[in-house]
C-alpha cells in the first residue's frame, strides 16, 4: 500500500522533462505554466511533510490516511483528465502534496509497527522502489515522447492512486491520534507553507524567464529565509511540532548533510544531462540511456539487505557519497560525454544515491527513539526536498547563463553539483571525527524496546572540554 501511494508523483517527479513540449503543445500551456505546475508540486511535496505531521498529532491517523489516499486518486484523475492548464497544475499540485502526507503519515508506522526481523526486508523494499521509481522515471518518459502522448502515462499514474486507495481501505484499522497533548503549530505550518510556496515559485520564475530580477530573487531568497526561520523557531520552541533538539548530535546532522548533499547533486546531474543530450539523442533513447540508473538502485538495494544492521552501515552511505562524485566527475570531465561515459554515469549516479540517501535516514532515525520518527523523518524529507527540487533549477539557469557556450555552462554547473557532493562527504566524515565517533552498530532490540539504536555523541565532542563522546553509562 505503501510502496503504490509513493510511485505515482516519484515516477513523474523524473518521467516530466521529456513530456513538457507535448504538454505545452497538446494543453496550450506555456513554457512559465508548465515550470509553475512543477515547482508548486514540488513545493506541495515539500509542505505535505510539515502538514502531515501536524494533522497525525490530533486527528485519527488512519483516517487521514484514507482521505489522503483519496484526494490523491482525486488530483491524479484530474491531472489526467485535464482539458486545460488550470486542470493539470491543480490536478499535479495534489499529487504532490498528498504523496508527502502519505509518506510521513504511513512509513514511519510501516517501519515500527512490525517485528524487528521485518524491518530487513521493509528497509529493502522502500529503498528499491522509492529510488527505482526516480530511476525509471526518463525511460518511462521517454517511451511516452517517443510516441508523441502524455495521457497514457498519467492514466496508469491515477490506476496506481487507486489501487493504493484500495489497498488503504482494505488494510485499514483504526489508529487514535499520535499525541492530543502536543501543541497545535499554526505558525509552524503557516512558515512552511509560505517558505516552500515561495522558494519553489522562485526557482520556477528563475527557470523560465532565465534572469536575475526582484520578480525571480525575491521569492526565491524570501522563501529560503522562512524555512530557515521555521527550523530556528522550532528549535528554540518550547513546545515543538518539529523535533530539531534531539536531532543537533553528531550522526543525525551528518546523516542530513549526506541525504541534502547526495539528492541535490544527483537531481541536478540528471538534470543537466538530459538538457544536453536532448538535441543529440531521441527522449527514448535518453531515457535508455539513463536505465543504467535503474540497475545501480538495484544493486544498493540488494548490498542495503546485507549491511543496514551493521556498523557497514555508515561506511555504506560514504561508498554511496563517493560513487556520486565519481559519476558526475565522469561526465563533467567528458562534455559532452559519449555514450558509454554516459551510462557509466548514470550507473554510478544510481549507485550513489541508492547507497546514500536511505542510509542517511537510518543513521539518523537510529539515533533518536523510534517514537520520534515520525517526526524525524518529516524534517529530513523537508530539507531533501528543498535540496533535491529547488536547487537543480537554479543550476539549469547557471548552465544557460554562465559561460562562452552553453556546453561550458552545463559543464560549470556539473562541477558545482561536483562540489555539493564532495562538499558533502567532507563535512560528514569530519563530523565523525570531530565527534570522535567510531561508527556502532545499531542495536534493534534497544531501538524497537523504545530507546535510540545507539549513542550519537554531541557535536565536536572529540574537542569540547568535558563532553563524553561514549555513552554516560559506559565511561
Amino acid at each position: 500500500m505503501v510502496v503504490l501511494a509513493l510511485i505515482p508523483y516519484l515516477v513523474l517527479s523524473a518521467a516530466l522533462g521529456p513530456l513538457q513540449s507535448i504538454l505545452m503543445d497538446q494543453l496550450h500551456m506555456s513554457t512559465q505554466e508548465v515550470n509553475l505546475a512543477l515547482g508548486l508540486a514540488n513545493a506541495g511535496y515539500a509542505l505535505g511533510t510539515v502538514l502531515s505531521v501536524q494533522l497525525a498529532q490530533h486527528l485519527p491517523q488512519r483516517r487521514m490516511l484514507t482521505i489522503y489516499a483519496v484526494v490523491l486518486v482525486a488530483g491524479s484523475v484530474l491531472a489526467a483528465s485535464a482539458t486545460g492548464p488550470v486542470m493539470f497544475i491543480v490536478g499535479h499540485v495534489l499529487q504532490g502534496l498528498c504523496t508527502s502526507l502519505l509518506l510521513i503519515a504511513a512509513v514511519p508506522p510501516l517501519v515500527t509497527g512490525f517485528p524487528p526481523s521485518k524491518l530487513r526486508i521493509t528497509a529493502v523494499i522502500l529503498n528499491l522502489s522509492i529510488f527505482g521509481a526516480v530511476a525509471l522515471g526518463p525511460l518511462i518518459g521517454g517511451v511516452q515522447a517517443d510516441s508523441n502522448a502524455w495521457r497514457p502515462l498519467f492514466w496508469i499514474i491515477a490506476g496506481i492512486s487507486i489501487l493504493a486507495l484500495i489497498l488503504v481501505v482494505l488494510t485499514f484499522e483504526d489508529s487514535p491520534p499520535a499525541d492530543l497533548t502536543s501543541t497545535r503549530s499554526p505558525v509552524a505550518v503557516g512558515l512552511a507553507a509560505t517558505g516552500c510556496v515561495a522558494a519553489f515559485y522562485g526557482a520556477a520564475e528563475l527557470l523560465t524567464r532565465g534572469t536575475i530580477e526582484a520578480r525571480t530573487l525575491g521569492p526565491l531568497i524570501g522563501g529560503v529565509l522562512l524555512i530557515v526561520f521555521l527550523l530556528v523557531q522550532q528549535y528554540n520552541s518550547k513546545r515543538p511540532l518539529l523535533i530539531l533538539r534531539p536531532l543537533t548530535t553528531t550522526m543525525p546532522v551528518a546523516g542530513i548533510v549526506v541525504a541534502m548533499s547526495a539528492a541535490a547533486a544527483s537531481v541536478s546531474a540528471i538534470t543537466l544531462t538530459s538538457v544536453l543530450l536532448a538535441d543529440r539523442y531521441s527522449a527514448l533513447k535518453l531515457g535508455l540511456l539513463y536505465l543504467p540508473e535503474f540497475g545501480g538502485a538495484v544493486i544498493t538495494a540488494i548490498l542495503f539487505a546485507w549491511l543496514f544492521t551493521t556498523r557497514a552501515l555508515h561506511y555504506f552511505a560514504l561508498a554511496g557519497l563517493l560513487a556520486l562524485c565519481a559519476g558526475v566527475a565522469l561526465v563533467a570531465a567528458a562534455i559532452p560525454p559519449s555514450t558509454i561515459v554516459t551510462l557509466i554515469g548514470t550507473g554510478l549516479v544510481g549507485i550513489g544515491v541508492g547507497a546514500s540517501v536511505t542510509p542517511a535516514l537510518f543513521i539518523a532515525g537510529f539515533s533518536l527513539r523510534n517514537a520520534a520518527l515520525q517526526r524525524v523523518f518529516a524534517i529530513i524529507e523537508l530539507l531533501r526536498a528543498v535540496a533535491a527540487f529547488m536547487i537543480a533549477p537554479i543550476l539549469v539557469y547557471i548552465a544557460t547563463n554562465v559561460g562562452s557556450s552553453p556546453t561550458s555552462g552545463i559543464r560549470t554547473a556539473l562541477w558545482i553539483a561536483l562540489g555539493l557532493s564532495g562538499g558533502g562527504t567532507l563535512l560528514a566524515v569530519s563530523l565523525y571525527v570531530l565527534g570522535g565517533v567510531r561508527p556502532p552498530t545499531p542495536s534493534l532490540e534497544r531501538w524497537f524496546g523504545g530507546g535510540s539504536g545507539w549513542y550519537s555523541p554531541p557535536l565536536f565532542a572529540a574537542v569540547r572540554r568535558g563532553v563524553p563522546t561514549k555513552e554516560p553509562s559506559q565511561s
